[in-house]
């Protein structure tokens, strides 16, 4: 066990523009004790946000009149490869080959526990939102960028790269589209927000926001139309790989185009159900319960089990 189940849960969700800490009940852990946010400013540098999260420690311990535990939870952008503790596929770059684990708990005097953001979002749907009581859970991330989360029984899989759940660097046959990671038609390419907002403009020759784009859809606007009808397309077959292998109990989609209504519809999984290894396809595709909590009560959840 990482935590004495008497003591409250601490968690972290290190953002690129904000870091945000809360302290849960470790009974009912759906109740927040303590919820604060600070900025992040990470342009002033890896040192500079190292100062920021023992700040925000301090802080909490100051509101809420309790000590820091004897392990902490943290969510972070990118992940830490499991084989020498260092942060890769970070957005916040400073962050990137920098040993955040051990420094934070150097800095702060206790165990820190670091997940992936997308894996921290998977644990809280999984055990405090919408898909609890489901063992095997699939947590996307579908927005400006395209990731993943694997739970199994309350626990995140990480693997020894540190890179499960990964799904949106696999490949889409027949796409193209250079990705930054090096390789071309990754699923991110293709059904992030930005790639469905470029192939709208690609259409049109006009810049819109994607959920402008969704409107018009509803509206009849053929081009509109067009361009959910790809995102339809291609996230049945990037999902379908997906269940091939895991064959998840519950499907949990977050990030702002995970609000497209289209996804959760019949036809998406009749989309789908193309894909499969199986002449049915009955696994629960959810919306998220938890919001903007997720990240900071999954970094918590870290440290329950």
């Amino acid at each position: 066990m990482n935590h004495d189940s008497s003591f409250p849960l601490w968690g972290i969700d290190l953002g690129g523009t904000k870091i945000e800490g809360a302290i849960l009940d470790p009974i009912h852990p759906e109740k927040v004790i303590q919820r604060l946010r600070i900025p992040t400013e990470s342009t002033q540098g890896y040192d500079h946000i190292l100062g920021q999260l023992s700040k925000l420690i301090c802080l909490l311990e100051e509101h809420s009149g309790l000590k820091r535990p004897s392990v902490i939870g943290v969510g972070t952008p990118g992940v830490t490869v499991p084989l020498n503790g260092l942060l890769k596929n970070s957005n916040t770059l400073c962050l990137n080959n920098k040993p955040l684990a051990a420094d934070l708990s150097l800095i702060l005097e206790t165990k820190v526990i670091l997940a992936n953001d997308a894996n921290c979002c998977a644990l809280a749907e999984a055990t405090l939102g919408v898909a609890k009581g489901h063992k095997t859970v699939f947590g996307i991330i579908l927005g400006t960028g395209v990731g993943g989360g694997i739970v199994v029984d309350g626990k995140v899989l990480t693997g020894p790269h540190g890179i499960c759940g990964e799904w949106g660097h696999n490949p889409i046959p027949g796409e193209n589209t250079p990705c930054y990671c090096g390789r071309a038609g990754c699923v991110e390419t293709v059904i992030s927000g930005p790639a469905l907002e470029r192939f709208y403009r690609e259409l049109s020759g006009s810049a819109l926001p994607l959920p402008t784009i969704t409107e018009l859809a509803s509206k009849g606007d053929s081009l509109g139309e067009k361009t959910l009808e790809r995102l339809q397309e291609k996230f049945a077959e990037a999902l379908g790989g997906v269940i091939n292998i895991l064959d998840p109990d519950a499907i949990v989609i977050g990030g702002g185009v995970g609000k497209v209504d289209m996804l959760y519809q019949q036809e998406t999984r009749t989309a789908v159900l193309r894909h499969l290894f199986n002449d049915q396809f009955s696994t629960p595709i959810l919306r998220p319960d938890l919001g903007d909590s997720a990240g900071v009560f999954g970094a918590a959840m870290l440290t329950a089990s």
